[in-house]
């Protein structure tokens, strides 16, 4: 008896424990989705709205939804329709239930066909790109909206067609046929026959390399405009003369370990002001988005403002306005882990490196041996080149991000008007220019150093983007990168007139670089000047 008593109280208390835990869960859930956590609202809703979108089953699905939804509502169209104003139309369908599910039949049966065959095409076209530009640009193809809406068109009306084929009535006198419902059904079917041809047209031109290069410089692009600024900031050049950018590091500091292992695809910048701001410090992050980290990593450091500082006091000297300093808890953590994104594996997201690294790549396999397509490397050097271009001509974004307390309205007049001072709440990692050329435009180098054609290509980026210099820091970059690919060439090419060609382009396109009054560069051989000459030399 006594044994069976202790069995079975565990059985009565696990009620309870499951009650607790789950009001534990939600009480956490509550306060993570709190205003204080959740102000990146809108920035999350984008997110995960793009990947939905992203997704190669949301419009597919969406489109079955669709049909779903119009068959009830054509056939009820139906019942309330006056048949003889349906028969006066030419386009209409006006035969009996036989013919009715005849052509039903075939609608649903030849539209499913046609979805796997559409199917198939997508399988075999993500194969091949998978082997001639790498697994990383299968998302262009596998996030193709067109792509989606085709097969979302094809299952859509064979859902469409199944519902209605279902109303369909051999004994009902009064409404035996939806006649719309049938005539909408093939209207459907032509532009499914009409859609299909467009998806074979659209694939072909999906697996060219010209236009897969352009889809990656396109989101490439994308991420740029939306990090970089049009121009200078002067609230941003204020706020790193702030006192704080330069005295937060001596502050007592606390190591910030990552939540989980993976690929970091996003930062609510507004999530950590707001964490920094609730515990009275500065965050820190020493990883950008892109970086893998494991649980063990020190993402970064939490600074805890001292008892000293006099933003304690926001200048008023008022208790309202204070900034209590808190040491970290279990809370703290909590909210850190919501206020980032880590993903198992890396995918698509506002990453600019991510971008740029898929024309790298198609870049480094073109000059595999199996393939050897140089001009498609060109390619995506001239792509890597504009979108670089555009980086070194905007304002990088700033590394700090400060927050300036609200204003009370408890507080008198005199001291509630009061300006209220910045303080540092968020200092992030942000990528160099430089660090951009060496993993784009660098990573096809060192891949190229026994390629004339695409070393020469290199040479003429370094001029292109010496147009978009706009300090000396650009500028040494580029004549570094210049060196580099000299000695490259220098080293690998086979024959010593290729080597001489090349060292003569990169002379000269130093000199363009550190000629800062000339305007234009076109590049001209030895050999061309000598022919160019000895044509303006008047014969005798």
């Amino acid at each position: 008896m006594n044994n069976k008593a202790k069995n079975r109280q565990p059985k009565s208390n696990q009620p309870k424990n499951v009650m607790a835990a789950s009001l534990k869960a939600f009480r956490h859930f509550v306060h993570l989705c709190s205003s204080q956590t959740l102000t990146n609202l809108p920035e999350r809703i984008k997110n995960l709205w793009e990947e939905l979108i992203g997704s190669y089953w949301f419009i597919p699905t969406a489109c079955v939804l669709v049909g779903i939804l119009l068959a009830p509502i054509l056939v009820t169209i139906d019942e309330h329709f006056d048949r003889e104003t349906v028969r006066k139309l030419s386009f209409a369908f006006t035969g009996d239930d036989q013919a009715a599910r005849a052509i039903m039949t075939a609608i649903a049966g030849a539209v499913l066909g046609v979805a796997g065959t559409t199917f198939s095409i997508t399988i075999a076209v993500l194969s091949m790109a998978s082997s001639q530009f790498g697994p990383r640009l299968l998302r262009n193809f596998l996030t193709d909206t067109p792509n989606q809406f085709v097969l979302g068109a094809f299952i859509g009306t064979f859902s469409y067609s199944l519902l209605v084929l279902k109303s369909i009535h051999k004994y009902d006198v009064e409404f035996g046929v939806p006649q719309l419902a049938v005539t909408f059904a093939i209207f459907m079917a032509i532009v499914c026959a009409l859609l299909l041809v467009y998806f074979v047209q659209h694939m072909v031109h999906a697996i060219q390399a010209s236009h897969v290069i352009q889809d990656a410089c396109h989101d490439a692009l994308k991420n740029i405009h939306y990090r970089y600024k049009d121009t200078c900031d002067i609230q941003h050049q204020r706020d790193v003369m702030h006192q704080d950018v330069e005295s937060f590091l001596t502050w007592p500091a606390t190591p910030i370990y990552a939540p989980s292992a993976g690929y970091l695809q996003q930062i609510y910048i507004e999530s950590l002001i707001t964490l920094a701001q609730d515990y009275g410090g500065v965050i820190q992050l020493h990883t950008t988005i892109g970086n893998f980290v494991t649980d063990k990593n020190v993402m970064g450091h939490f600074y805890q403002r001292p008892a000293s500082d006099e933003s304690h006091f926001q200048k008023t000297k008022t208790s309202n306005l204070a900034v209590m300093s808190r040491t970290p808890d279990g809370l703290f953590w909590q909210r850190f882990a919501t206020s980032i994104h880590l993903e198992r594996r890396p995918v698509h997201s506002d990453d600019i490196n991510y971008s740029l690294g898929q024309m790298t790549e198609i870049a480094v396999r073109a000059l595999s041996p199996g393939i050897n397509d140089p001009k498609t490397a060109i390619n995506c050097v001239q792509s890597l080149t504009a979108c670089l271009s555009i980086m070194m001509r905007r304002q990088p974004p700033s590394p700090y991000h400060f927050s300036i307390p609200p204003h009370n309205n408890d507080l008198p007049d005199i001291l509630a008007n009061q300006p209220r001072m910045a303080i540092l709440s968020v200092m992030t990692n942000n990528p160099k220019i430089s660090e951009f050329i060496d993993l784009s435009l660098g990573e096809i180098r060192r891949y190229a150093t026994a390629d004339l054609m695409v070393l020469k290509a290199l040479c003429q980026a370094m001029t292109d983007l010496n147009y978009a210099c706009v300090n000396s820091a650009q500028r040494q970059t580029l004549l570094h990168e210049l060196t580099l690919i000299e000695r490259a060439g220098e080293e690998n090419l086979s024959y010593s007139e290729l080597v001489v060609d090349l060292m003569a382009m990169g002379k000269q396109a130093r000199q363009f670089i550190n000629n800062t009054n000339q305007q234009h560069f076109e590049y001209v051989s030895e050999f061309s000047d000598h022919i160019h000459k000895a044509l303006q030399t008047p014969s005798k």
